[in-house]
C-alpha cells in the first residue's frame, strides 16, 4: 500500500468516525420516541448499515485492506465528532417534540 493510499485511508476513517458521531446524536434523539422492538431493530440495522458503509468505501480507497490503526483513527474521528456533536442531542430533540 502506498503512502497516499494510507493517507486516504487514515482521513477517511477519521472523518467517517465524526460522521458515525454524528448519525449516531441524531440516532440517539429518535431512538427514545419508539417501542422497545422497534429500537432494537432500528439500532441493529443502523449500526449494521455504517459498518457496510465504512468497509465498502475502504474497499473503494484501498482495495479492503484493513489495519488495526484504521480503527484508532475511527475512535479519535468519533471522539472528537462526539464531543463537538453531543449538544446536537438536545437541540434537534427538543425541536421534534414541540
Amino acid at each position: 500500500m502506498t503512502l497516499e493510499v494510507q493517507i486516504q485511508s487514515f482521513v477517511y476513517s477519521f472523518l467517517y468516525g465524526m460522521f458515525f458521531s454524528l448519525m449516531l446524536n441524531l440516532h440517539y434523539t429518535l431512538l427514545f420516541q419508539s417501542k422497545k422492538w422497534v429500537q432494537i431493530i432500528l439500532s441493529f440495522l443502523f449500526l449494521l448499515d455504517h459498518v457496510l458503509v465504512y468497509f465498502i468505501f475502504l474497499r473503494w480507497i484501498n482495495q479492503g485492506i484493513f489495519h488495526p490503526y484504521f480503527l484508532l483513527l475511527l475512535y479519535l474521528g468519533y471522539f472528537v465528532g462526539n464531543h463537538t456533536t453531543k449538544k446536537l442531542r438536545g437541540k434537534w430533540f427538543s425541536s421534534f417534540s414541540t
